[in-house]
């Protein structure tokens, strides 16, 4: 079986997918990029839109780029993740408990009454229901965009 170290690692890891992150190589290099695919048992890593940032070939851009995990120092997030707990926290509040509420957290998706799905590009979804989960949306990704905005200044 997978111990609950190696399960939390995995699903950090998974929380950065679709982020911007930036790697320092065996080389010395620094590469960002959005973090499409990642190989669990090498951990070698797929960017899109890679950027050399410094070291050798500073200036390089590649649209896809494959990272053998042995050639990777250490990886790290170039933004915040989106607070997909949190936002699940507030529905449920909103809707009276988690009976309704789930969070995939391998999808990154909150299925809401099993007919709205909420992830953090936006509500998918109509009616009545889904028109309140929008307006909740909302109104938590403003207050994250905030506090993130907070948080750069210092």
């Amino acid at each position: 079986g997978v111990s609950v170290a190696e399960r939390k690692f995995m699903h950090e890891l998974v929380s950065l997918l679709d982020t911007t992150v930036s790697v320092r190589t065996t080389d010395g290099r620094v590469i960002t990029g959005r973090l499409v695919g990642f190989e669990p048992r090498t951990l070698s890593i797929c960017l899109w839109n890679a950027r050399v940032e410094g070291g050798e070939g500073a200036g390089a851009e590649m649209p896809k780029l494959f990272l053998n995990g042995s050639a990777i120092m250490e990886l790290w997030s170039a933004e915040r993740p989106f607070d997909l707990r949190g936002l699940r926290d507030r529905i449920a509040r909103a809707f009276g408990g988690y009976e309704h509420v789930r969070l995939l957290e391998d999808e990154r998706v909150i299925i809401v009454a099993g007919r709205v799905k909420v992830s953090k590009e936006g509500v998918e979804g109509t009616g009545p229901l889904a028109e309140r989960v929008r307006r909740i949306y909302e109104e938590f990704v403003k207050e994250w965009k905030a506090k993130q905005e907070k948080k750069e200044k210092g």
